[in-house]
């Protein structure tokens, strides 16, 4: 039996991360070593993973283990996993998270949108894909599995499917709203895509997340732009949506917390944006 084999865990992300980095998704239990294992932290970690969902890639390659004892009667062991997160721990590469509290600046967004439109080597339209995902604080894997059959745009709506909740693992399906309120009009860019492909069926931006990823990393790196991930353009959409006046309320129903207490590390306001606060309040 090799390590391709389900665990029964609706987990799709993890589930195709997995086996991609490694080439774990071709390994058999035995080969599941200590070695291995660093290695592919390390290289989940040169893709953008976090000590978070690093550890939490280890939990599930526990589960799968476990799943085949319960199921299968394969009895493997678990010790190389304690030792590979012992060791990726001590590297600084497992452990708890830290909130993050970096906004790009509007300076930023300008240079890095301009550098992917000038490139015309660049196949993926990662500066659309990234006004995008400050318009509607979507997660960079959920804009690349929406299709347009979930795009209303007389209603402006859209429906995002699967989307990432601790306490449901699947069938997490949210209908959202299409706003123009963070600086970018998250339905103009929809059509933007529709007139660039000429697509109006299928993935809207059929794409390789990680590739998105690799590309942002790339340039920002090439216009020195330090400490700037794309899961902080998710940051911004958010927080820009609080400073446009929205209620905690009414930001989940964009960005799908089900917790408000989570909101909390989102709203990371800029203090100048009070003053256009007060100005609509006295409208």
């Amino acid at each position: 039996m090799t390590f391709r084999r389900s665990a029964g865990v609706s987990d799709a992300p993890r589930q195709r991360a997995l086996p991609s980095s490694s080439k774990l998704g071709r390994l058999r239990i035995p080969e599941l070593d200590r070695e291995r294992l660093i290695q592919f932290g390390k290289e989940r970690a040169r893709d953008g993973a976090g000590p978070v969902t690093l550890g939490i890639d280890l939990g599930y390659i526990k589960t799968i283990l476990s799943h085949a004892a319960a199921v299968h009667g394969v009895i493997p062991s678990t010790e190389p996993i304690a030792l590979a997160r012992i060791a990726l721990a001590r590297l600084g590469l497992v452990g708890k998270g830290q909130e993050r509290d970096r906004r790009p600046t509007q300076d930023e967004l300008d240079r890095l949108v301009a550098a992917f439109q000038a490139n015309r080597l660049q196949q993926i339209p990662v500066g659309r894909i990234m006004r995008f995902a400050v318009a509607t604080a979507m997660r960079r894997d959920e804009i690349s599995r929406i299709e347009w059959s979930d795009f209303d745009p007389k209603a402006r709506m859209l429906l995002v499917r699967d989307r990432k909740d601790p306490r449901k693992q699947n069938g997490n399906n949210q209908r959202i709203p299409l706003l123009d309120a963070t600086g970018y009009d998250a339905c103009a860019i929809l059509e933007e895509q529709r007139r660039s492909t000429g697509n109006s069926s299928g993935r809207i931006f059929p794409y390789n997340g990680r590739s998105v990823g690799t590309a942002f990393r790339r340039q920002c790196r090439t216009l020195k732009i330090a400490d700037l991930q794309f899961h902080d353009l998710r940051h911004e959409g958010t927080s820009r949506l609080f400073e446009a006046g929205f209620t905690i309320e009414q930001v989940a129903l964009v960005t799908g917390h089900k917790d408000w207490k989570m909101l909390r590390r989102y709203t990371h306001l800029k203090p100048e944006t009070l003053h256009h606060s007060r100005t609509r309040q006295a409208a």
